[in-house]
């Protein structure tokens, strides 16, 4: 435990672990109330038990090490928006958090070579760059991971929360009591979608008109299935026409989608299963079809060559 750079890097490793568990206890402690969790989504004032100030000034600090221009700022939080992170600050908490991964990363590999004893230049070089892009692209995938799932759960029930749709409309109620109907039918069985629908209503409540209301749903999710819904109900907005034909259309539309969909998912089964096939189930079959006859050549040809008479005797 003599090697300054074993304990530099336990040091660091700690640090960075208290950082973490602080962090935890910050966003889970009771003494953050429902002012603070508001401030924080709202991009308002927060009380006193909120994160203090010297955290923030640290957390933008190395946010700003990974930000990119405004432009990219401004499609990361969508981006973090789509996956379900709301909050005023995630671009700067994400753009932190690779910074401190690509540190920490390398830091953390640095630790476990030295634990096995690997000192090498070449091993530590090479560990401090796995561990570093790793730290890096570990926030990157994590988010992606999310968004996807997400948006899987809401695609899953878009296509019945369309078909509610369309039957309060064409039952009577307007748009905005309908997408609220809608919202409470499916908050069960679609939480995040059912989510995405009362904030359309409570924005179209709010005074946001209805055109940009509908954008912002479009801008939330991130979906082909709801940016075409957007059009035909910004379309029938401004044109006029029916808008429960427009969206009886638009369900048949959804339908043949989700049927296509399904189809091209079943076509794929074949192929994957060939490619698992070949690579567990193929060699296995090789080794019980032509295991015995490897033997059995082995036991007749090695005594067989090895009793043949050499060219000197």
């Amino acid at each position: 435990m003599n090697d300054p750079l074993l304990l530099g890097a336990v040091a660091a490793t700690v640090l960075f672990v208290l950082f973490l568990a602080y962090g935890t206890w910050q966003v889970v402690s009771p003494s953050r109330t429902a002012a603070d969790k508001l401030a924080e989504f709202t991009g308002g004032p927060a009380s006193e038990s909120a994160f203090p100030t010297r955290l923030n000034v640290l957390t933008k600090q190395a946010a700003r090490l990974a930000a990119g221009t405004e432009t990219e700022l401004v499609a990361t939080r969508r981006w973090l928006v789509q996956a379900g992170f709301r909050g005023k600050t995630a671009p700067e908490i994400y753009s932190a958090s690779r910074t401190v991964g690509l540190v920490f990363g390398a830091l953390a590999v640095f630790l476990l070579l030295m634990l096995v004893r690997k000192t090498e230049i070449l091993w530590l070089a090479s560990g401090g760059m796995v561990g570093a892009a790793g730290g890096y692209y570990g926030p990157l995938i994590y988010v992606t991971n999310t968004l996807q799932k997400r948006q899987e759960r809401i695609l899953h029930g878009f296509p019945d929360a369309l078909d509610l749709l369309v039957s309060a409309v064409e039952a009577g109620l307007g748009l905005d009591s309908a997408f609220r109907r809608v919202a409470d039918e499916m908050e069960i069985a679609a939480p995040e979608l059912a989510l995405e629908l009362q904030l359309v209503s409570h924005e179209v409540m709010a005074g946001v008109p209805r055109v940009e209301a509908l954008r912002h749903l479009d801008e939330r999710i991130g979906l082909d299935e709801v940016g075409s819904l957007v059009n035909v109900l910004v379309q029938a907005e401004r044109f006029g026409s029916s808008v429960s034909r427009a969206l009886r259309i638009h369900s048949e539309h959804i339908r043949v989608k989700r049927m296509q969909r399904a189809e091209t998912k079943a076509a794929q089964v074949s192929p994957k299963l060939t490619i698992v096939m070949i690579i567990f189930i193929l060699p296995t079959l090789l080794i019980i079809l032509l295991g015995p006859a490897a033997i059995s050549m082995k036991n007749i040809l090695i005594p067989a060559a090895a009793t043949r008479p050499t060219a000197a005797e």
